[in-house]
């Protein structure tokens, strides 16, 4: 392709309302285009790279088997209503009416009609089978941001297992573990393999591929010395002992005006420090309100809530709810002695002795108060939200919390669509048994996306040769010269015979501007060719990597570019 009839608007400026390095260079660099909140245009060099992105995920999918196959967007409500999931996908789910009056969705995912089509299946014979696409996803995103990072449509790679048990299951999960491994490595990025939540998927198990960057909105917890490692949503540490004191006989209440958070109370004079205090929240269940409580200084992690208790519905009830349940207000609230309300307390104040808490009375709170004795809590589960330096569960060596942006997320589901779907096989014995599914999800241009926030510098985009949108970009420096563009020529046209993908920035602009935008751009290899170089013989080639840079015989520049990019390829194909 000749630069001079390519169409890559470049940008001197950064868009006014991007924060991500990824969302500022893939629109300065000519990539993307948004044409409104959470929806953008591929323009040819985004396309080139989400091309290369999904050869390779295609490739590495049917080394596995996987079999392609391209669904409807457009989903029936009726499906959506047999999973459960209608609704508990909430307004994250884009739903319309059709003309008959009938409730259709753009499909999110397609668990539902896999499982539908695996209907089809009859015998324990026909199994194990893996099937995918790569296809349009569309999610209602209260607040897309970040460019293609969190958008309402995007291209996913969605595949489905379908074993006969739970041990085929195991191998299929681990069978595309590692052609996730390889798909990353491939596409010029390391990846974390974390525990993670399977939120509204369902299933047993699910893991999260996880790319470190600060435009992430997951934090991961992990550890360098075992390499444990989680989303914080499942993640879990080891905390330094308590040392309690004797405390007193019975809760001791105490006026605290105008107190009304952990803040408040550590610095109100009898009162007591965050890790002494119990912190109570109060949520809504479903139709129950609940109480948590935590140590004053931790945070609740909502998705592990939520899991735990496997509710339908949960929020934080409101003011007036809370009122009408514990007869006090936020900031004054507590666990001890409550009747009819269920309470749920995380796994740091297990034990706990002379701790302090609000005393369900406004501008009032209770000191002294055992756990175990003043508080009648119903259920114990693993609520707080870890922390950076916190102990390993593995090891005790201290964990490491980082950003991160999930690239692919793979789940045990089970037999949860299976049995809602109908889709059974006849077993070994003759007895009619659900077929046991796995899902496994890649999304395309956030994959772009992650690999620009982990490779550019303060020039621009910096692409593995692998997911490049050309190898080499030749540029003329002076191309109304009739001997530099023809040399120019040459050398492109050598390229490209080599089956090298090949860029010739042929534009009457100053040569300072096409190191600008081949730079910018991210092309991995630059030839450049100008009327002193070729008086002289000579052609510089610089790798866009490193700013190494060489001159070489111009007669052998392609010959030497050729060798270098083959270097630099990702591994042959896996089929």
């Amino acid at each position: 392709m000749r630069w001079s009839e390519a169409f890559i608007p470049t940008l001197r400026d950064d868009p006014a309302d991007a924060e991500a390095v990824s969302h500022k260079l893939l629109v300065r660099a000519g990539y993307v285009r948004q044409l409104m909140a959470g929806a953008y245009s591929l323009l040819p060099l985004g396309q080139r790279v989400c091309q290369k992105i999904t050869r390779i995920v295609r490739e590495e999918m049917d080394a596995i088997g996987g079999q392609e196959f391209k669904l409807p967007a457009l989903h029936p409500a009726e499906l959506w209503k047999r999973s459960g999931r209608w609704e508990a996908m909430g307004e994250e789910m884009f739903r319309l009416v059709d003309r008959k009056g009938a409730d259709v969705a753009l499909g999110m995912t397609h668990e539902e009609v896999f499982a539908t089509l695996a209907g089809e299946l009859r015998s324990y014979r026909e199994l194990p089978q893996i099937w995918y696409q790569i296809q349009t996803k569309f999610r209602d995103e209260p607040r897309p941001k970040s460019g293609v990072l969190r958008v309402r449509e995007f291209t996913m790679k969605d595949s489905y297992s379908l074993d006969a048990d739970a041990g085929g299951l195991d191998q299929s999960f681990q069978r595309h573990f590692e052609a996730y491994r390889k798909i990353f490595r491939r596409c010029g990025v390391e990846t974390l393999a974390v525990e993670a939540s399977s939120g509204s998927m369902g299933g047993s198990e699910s893991i999260e591929f996880m790319v470190e960057s600060d435009a992430g909105e997951d934090l991961v917890a992990s550890c360098a010395r075992c390499g444990y490692a989680a989303n914080v949503e499942k993640a879990t540490s080891r905390l330094p002992e308590a040392h309690d004191g004797p405390g007193l006989p019975a809760p001791e209440k105490f006026p605290t005006p105008g107190v009304r958070t952990i803040e408040d109370l550590a610095r109100f004079e009898g009162g007591a420090p965050a890790d002494r205090q119990i912190k109570t929240l109060v949520y809504r269940v479903d139709d129950t309100i609940v109480l948590v409580l935590l140590r004053g200084d931790h945070a609740l992690s909502e998705q592990k809530l939520l899991d735990q208790v496997e509710a339908r519905e949960l929020r934080p009830a409101g003011e007036a709810e809370i009122r009408a349940a514990l007869g006090a207000g936020p900031g004054s609230l507590g666990g001890v002695g409550v009747e009819g309300i269920t309470v749920i307390a995380d796994f740091a104040l297990d034990g706990r002795r002379d701790m302090t808490t609000g005393a369900n009375q406004d501008d009032h709170h209770l000191r002294g108060v055992d756990v175990e004795r003043d508080v009648p809590v119903k259920y114990w589960l693993d609520l707080r939200e870890v922390r950076d330096g916190e102990g390993c569960p593995a090891c005790g060596q201290p964990l490491r919390v980082v950003k991160a942006i999930e690239v692919g997320h793979i789940f045990k589901l089970g037999t949860r669509y299976s049995e809602a779907l109908g889709a059974q096989v006849q077993g070994e014995d003759g007895s009619s048994r659900p077929i046991v599914m796995g899902s496994y999800g890649i999304g395309i241009e956030r994959g772009m996306a992650a690999v620009v926030e982990r490779c550019h510098d303060e020039n621009g985009i910096v692409w593995p040769v692998s997911v490049a949108p050309y190898e080499v970009v030749v540029t003329v420096v002076k191309p109304t010269d009739p001997a530099t563009i023809e040399a120019g020529g040459q050398v492109y046209d050598a390229l490209r015979a080599a089956g090298i993908e090949a860029l010739l920035d042929d534009r009457d602009e100053r040569p300072g501007v096409k190191f600008k935008d081949a730079d910018l751009i991210g092309i991995p290899y630059r030839v450049t060719i100008g009327p002193k170089g070729i008086a002289e013989g000579k052609a510089e080639i610089v790798r866009r990597a490193t700013g190494e840079v060489r001159s070489v015989d111009l007669q052998k520049a392609a010959d030497a570019v050729v060798e270098s990019v083959l270097e630099e390829r990702s591994f042959a194909p896996t089929v």
